[in-house]
């Protein structure tokens, strides 16, 4: 099942259990928070695990690609030269931004506009996005980085779709033209 999809499924069954809680109950409210707390402390600590496995396996092996251009800019494709740990540690740095933004939204909904629904749904769903990234798959599951957790990660779209124009590019022709094409920037 497409992972956008089950989330989907995960979130109206979560909406359905919150309405039978009642969360008007200061004394529910005390326990969602500390939930929520709980479950984003976990997930940062998980990061933090992750970054120091990382670190340790200290796995320079080259990578090289081409990052596709970024959607409604004039930015062209740029050629990217890296080692596995730097690409793995720059993809932790965005888990780690992902969640604070999600942290500071969260804080926003539920102490200035007081919505609680959200804080219980965000109780559980980032469990299961943390799960499914690939550096927790590759470093704390033990998997291979083969097929869909090879470097460079794929990233989905907004539906969940994997377009292949907005894939990083493996191929040696794409990385030549994204060579030559940033040399010739650079000359002019």
């Amino acid at each position: 099942m497409n992972a956008q999809v089950l989330n989907l499924v995960i979130i109206l069954f979560v909406v359905q259990v919150a309405r039978k809680l009642d969360l008007e109950n200061p004394e529910n409210i005390i326990y969602v928070r500390t939930g929520y707390i709980g479950v984003q402390s976990f997930i940062l600590f998980i990061c933090y695990y992750l970054a120091t496995i990382i670190k340790k396996k200290n796995d320079i092996t080259a990578l090289e690609y081409v990052e596709p251009a970024k959607r409604l800019t004039d930015e062209p494709s740029k050629h990217v030269e890296t080692t596995n740990r730097d690409y793995d540690l720059g993809k932790l740095q965005e888990l780690l931004k992902q969640t604070v933004i999600g942290i500071f939204f969260m804080m926003i909904l539920h102490l200035w506009f007081e919505f609680t629904q959200p804080l219980f749904i965000q109780s559980l769903l980032p469990l299961k996005i943390t799960y499914e990234n690939p550096l927790v798959q590759i470093h704390l599951l033990g998997k291979v980085a083969e097929g869909e957790l090879k470097r460079p990660f794929k990233t989905a779209g907004l539906f969940g779709n994997f377009v292949d124009s907005q894939q990083p590019q493996t191929d040696k022709s794409s990385i030549k033209k994204a060579k030559k094409a940033s040399n010739s920037g650079q000359r002019d």
